[in-house]
């Protein structure tokens, strides 16, 4: 009972003395940090989102973009910084929870060195290949891959990239060999000048070149069509299961960030995604919105690092 009681009063404690700070923020520029490189799908949907958070804060809102070695260098620059609100990180899947699923020793705990803030949406994607390759559909890349082993390069811009291609490769039974990015806008150039034959890329930044020929898209990897590109089935529609892999967005602080911050900026951001106005701009960028409560964020979170572990120790993606 005293136990019960002393636990009470230490959360009671923590949120009183979180007040003032929340009361006064924010107070100052707030930084955003970035995992990957300027033009990136997550880079348009955060200046989207940023534009009006910095209305709703009357502060400025700067992006930092710290690309490479799949979102792990982002992650420790927050695992450094201060837990005051004042730096923030729009991250993916990909160091949440692919990047300690693959690494051995993992670079950081995505658990207990992050406060989870809200889930801000899910990206849709399409599996690409350069025009030469002589295919239009999925099983038709399949044959050709398979009649040509390890003769096709694949990129790989982050770790979606990765792991759909992974479990398409052991779904077709083909082999390729891996050349990978720092992010997807170098991918798609390399791609597009026949440098790599295949890639999976958000259709944020490729659906320009799918629209100009310059890139054939065999499927998209989510549930429903493209609004842009309806005849580009999905992979259900092209015979296959659906990936296990999904590619999502969440927005994190620094372990420790005070509870009424955290629920300050929390109302903030999900204030803006659910704006009518926003919405269609990520709609525009084919990017499915939508906010959460910092519990389910947690929630959601330990549910993809389950399905990436598992992933990781299947296929053999652990490094």
């Amino acid at each position: 009972m005293f136990c019960a009681i002393r636990n009470f009063a230490a959360i009671v404690s923590l949120v009183v003395l979180s007040w003032p700070a929340a009361a006064q923020y924010p107070s100052k520029s707030v930084r955003i940090i970035l995992p990957f490189p300027a033009g990136s799908a997550t880079d348009i949907v955060t200046r989207i989102i940023a534009q009006q958070l910095s209305i709703n804060f009357s502060q400025p809102v700067v992006i930092d973009y710290k690309p490479g070695a799949d979102g792990a260098i982002a992650a420790a620059e927050v695992v450094r910084s201060a837990p005051d609100g004042y730096t923030l990180f729009m991250t993916t899947h990909s160091p949440m929870a692919a990047v300690p699923a693959m690494r051995k020793v993992r670079p950081y705990d995505p658990v207990s060195d992050f406060t989870p803030i809200t889930f801000v949406g899910k990206y849709n994607l399409f599996a690409l290949v350069h025009p030469g390759v002589p295919a239009k559909t999925l099983s038709e890349f399949f044959e050709y891959a398979r009649k040509n082993p390890g003769k096709l390069n694949y990129g790989t811009g982050n770790t979606t990239g990765i792991g759909m291609t992974a479990e398409l490769m052991h779904v077709g039974g083909i082999q390729m060999m891996h050349i990978p990015y720092k992010g997807e806008p170098a991918a798609l150039i390399d791609l597009v000048a026949g440098r790599i034959q295949f890639l999976i890329a958000t259709q944020t930044t490729s659906l320009p070149f799918v629209k100009d020929g310059k890139l054939v898209a065999l499927v998209t990897t989510s549930r429903v069509r493209s609004r842009a590109v309806p005849e580009v089935p999905t992979i259900t529609e092209a015979g296959y299961k659906q990936l296990s892999v999904l590619s999502w967005a969440g927005l994190f602080a620094p372990a420790k960030t005070p509870v009424a911050v955290v629920e300050r900026i929390n109302r903030d951001v999900t204030a803006v995604l659910n704006r009518p106005d926003i919405r269609e701009k990520l709609e525009g960028q084919f990017f499915d919105a939508s906010g959460s409560s910092p519990a389910q964020l947690a929630s959601y979170l330990s549910e993809q690092i389950d399905v990436w572990s598992k992933l990781a120790s299947e296929l053999g993606l652990r490094e």
